[in-house]
């Protein structure tokens, strides 16, 4: 069957009726604004979806929110009450997918996120028993950057974050894991996604003379922080969050991103990858698939996030369908129990088991450590 996709929310959508079978799952994507270099990926990579799961056919609509929390709000009230969907894939960014999360919970809609924030899916209660998610939680990969800042002798950070609730969750978590490392935070400034300049920032974080500097942000707007830092000469090591994980990040930052460290997801080093880490030949797959509908090197960390979410729906609508038909509540919560079940699904991103208190289900195994060299990544022991 012929996938459907609306590209703009708003547009009427192109209509395919619908068979009794058919599975219909809503995206709310930043194919727009300043998550765009996260969104496209991630619409990109829905597209190349299968279209038919276990003799159901799978029905996607995509619409963008144009990386605001209430047009993302509004695009997944319409995906529910007018397309009537049977799951929801979104958002793209922190802000947004948390705006959700009431939504999802007061229309009862299973919902996939592909943000990074731990706080859209805990604690699991109240509407979050209805939110899941495919990004690395910002605490599991704080963890990694607090652990080689540790084996790289960091005593003093300064951190430069996002002034929203990116920023503010990365700081809530990595805080207190830097200070079980005997690691001082001694400069702390935030700025926003569409600010142009940071000089005033980093001046007081330089001017505290970290032995590193840490940039929470998410997509190219993480790349002025560190152009700066380029500017003033700064020798110490630069970290950024997994939020930077693409080509626009390389493309846009050129030389000056090279030496950042970051925890990533496996497939930015897809090939690097040790050949028993168990997601090589998914990552590789996806890769592959990805690149060769978009070119060589087009393949990023938030394209797999869309592609996973599509594998743990693969895996759970089976399940749901034996107790319920597609279209109904009752369905939709089958399928929320289902993708709650799940255990030792392999995907690109490591290995997910759920529970009914996570909705995430990795570890360390959905997490490598890579440096940018040469405009290109390399994953670090």
């Amino acid at each position: 069957m012929k996938a459907l996709f609306a590209a703009l929310l708003g547009t009427a959508a192109l209509v395919v009726p619908a068979t009794a079978q058919t599975v219909k799952i809503g995206a709310v994507i930043s194919e727009t604004g300043p998550g765009a270099s996260l969104g496209i990926p991630e619409a990109n990579s829905l597209r190349l979806l299968p279209t038919e799961v276990d003799g159901h056919d799978i029905q996607y609509i995509i619409l963008d929110d144009g990386s605001d929390a209430t047009r993302a709000v509004t695009a997944m009230r319409k995906l529910v009450a007018e397309d009537r969907v049977d799951a929801v894939i979104g958002s793209s960014v922190t802000p947004a997918s948390l705006a959700m999360v009431e939504v999802a919970g007061e229309l009862q809609v299973p919902t996939i996120s592909l943000a990074g924030s731990a706080a859209i899916v805990t604690p699991v209660e109240g509407a979050r028993e209805w939110m899941f998610k495919t990004a690395q939680n910002d605490a599991l990969m704080a963890g990694a950057i607090a652990d080689h800042m540790a084996a790289n002798e960091v005593e003093t950070v300064g951190i430069i974050a996002f002034s929203d609730s990116y920023g503010d969750n990365w700081i809530s978590v990595v805080t207190p894991l830097l200070e079980e490392k005997g690691i001082e935070i001694v400069a702390s400034e935030r700025y926003a996604r569409t600010d142009t300049s940071v000089t005033g920032q980093m001046l007081r974080v330089t001017s505290s003379r970290p032995d590193a500097v840490f940039v929470i942000g998410a997509g190219t707007p993480a790349v002025l922080p560190q152009q700066a830092l380029v500017q003033r000469n700064y020798q110490g090591l630069v970290y950024q969050t997994h939020g930077v994980a693409n080509s626009d990040f390389l493309r846009v930052g050129g030389a000056a991103v090279n030496g950042a460290i970051m925890p990533v997801g496996p497939v930015v080093v897809a090939e690097q990858l040790p050949d028993d880490h168990p997601s090589k030949e998914a990552a590789v797959a996806y890769k592959e698939s990805y690149e060769a509908a978009h070119g060589a090197g087009s393949v990023s960390a938030f394209g797999s996030y869309a592609h996973d979410a599509g594998i743990l729906l693969q895996n759970a609508i089976p399940v749901a369908a034996r107790s319920a038909e597609p279209g109904t509540p009752e369905f939709r919560a089958a399928l929320r129990d289902a993708l709650e079940g799940l255990s030792d699904v392999t995907y690109v991103n490591g290995v997910a088991t759920m529970s009914p208190t996570d909705h995430i289900g990795q570890d360390e195994r959905a997490r490598v450590i890579v440096t940018i060299e040469d405009g290109g990544w390399k994953l670090l022991p």
